[in-house]
Parts: structure tokens; sequence; C-alpha cells
């Protein structure tokens, strides 16, 4: 047994994540839906990894191991807490919030709060791409101001909570699956040589 290293457990552990993610993204490109049963099984399986596992400082660290059971739930709570809001303003699918949930529960809270950040980044640029190879700009700087003024009129004239309607017609779909992703293989590749010391909040 000595052949299992702590190295050699947590590439087995991202090999998993990552098989999760492209199944995830598979789904998403195909139907624009992300199964339930990928993101369940697979926060279940982040949750039980990091609990039953040798401790270290997470399976993308230099001391690779798994965080603990609280640590686990943190990243997934935390994911959770940040992208939730975005689903309740209409902005985003309850796949893709689960999506990233179930990436938190495998690496934990810091690595989940820099997923989002390089996620966000990486979704924009998806966003202009789509735009731009579908010619329909205009269409969504119409959109935007649509969606805009009418979560502002929601919100200080009828004094309801603010949403963000689907516009009636589309600039082009884009599946965040995709972002989510390549935010999360960008982060561990970032992590992995040493480059994510900037971004260390816990």
């Amino acid at each position: 047994m000595n052949y299992l290293t702590p190295s050699l457990v947590a590439a087995v552990v991202l090999a998993l994540l990552c098989a999760l993610l492209l199944a995830a993204v598979w789904n998403d490109v195909k139907s624009h839906l992300i199964p339930n049963w990928i993101v369940f099984f697979g926060a279940g399986a982040g949750l039980l990894l990091n609990s039953v596992l040798p401790e270290g400082y997470g399976f993308i660290s230099v001391l690779p191991g798994a965080l603990g059971f609280w640590k686990a739930l943190a990243g997934l709570s935390l994911g959770l807490a940040i992208m939730l809001p975005l689903h309740m303003l209409r902005a985003m699918g309850a796949g893709d919030v689960k999506l990233v949930a179930m990436v938190g529960a495998f690496l934990g809270p810091n690595a989940v709060i820099g997923t989002i950040l390089i996620t966000f980044v990486i979704g924009g640029v998806m966003a202009v791409v789509v735009v731009l190879r579908n010619g329909t700009l205009g269409l969504l700087i119409n959109n935007l101001y649509s969606m805009l003024l009418g979560s502002f009129i929601r919100t200080t004239v009828l004094h309801e909570m603010p949403t963000i309607d689907a516009a009636s017609v589309s600039a082009g779909k884009l599946p965040y699956g995709v972002a989510i992703t390549l935010g999360t293989f960008t982060y561990m590749a970032l992590e992995h040589g040493g480059h994510m010391y900037l971004l260390k909040f816990f």
C-alpha cells in the first residue's frame, strides 16, 4: 500500500472532480441542463472524501490531503451563498449554482472563491465571443437595458424584490457550466503552479 501516496490519492480525487465537471458540460451543451444526479453525487463525494481521507491542506495544495468535513461543508455553503443570489435574480440557472457548490465541496472555501472569480472572467469573455460570432451585440445591449430598467422600476416603483427577467429575444445561449468548468480547471492549474497566493482568504 506504500504506492498510495498523498499525491496519488489527491490525483484520483481531482480526476473524479474533473470527470463530473466534464459530464456536466456535456449535458449543459447538449440540453442546457445539468442533471441533479451529477451535482448531488459530486457534492456528497466531495464531503465524504474530505472527511475520510488523510488530512492535508487540500487536494491541490503543496501538502495534498483532505480538508476535513467542516471545511468541505464551508466550501459547499460558500459556493451556494455567492451564486444563489444570481439565481434569484434569474441571471443563472439552478444547475450552475449547484455545480459551483459541488466544486466547493471538493476544494474548500478559499478555492471556491478563486474559482468563482475566474469563472466570472471566463464567462464574460465567452458571452462577448458568442454575441460577436452571432452578430447580436446590439441586441445584447438592448436586452441589458430592458432588463435593468425593468428591475429598477420593479424595485423603486412597485417596491418588489429585484429580478432580471429573461429577454424576449435571446442574443445567444451560453452554457455556463462550460465557464464554471474552465474556471475550476484554470484555478487548479494556477494553484498547482503556486500562482494563486493573491487570492487567499482563509
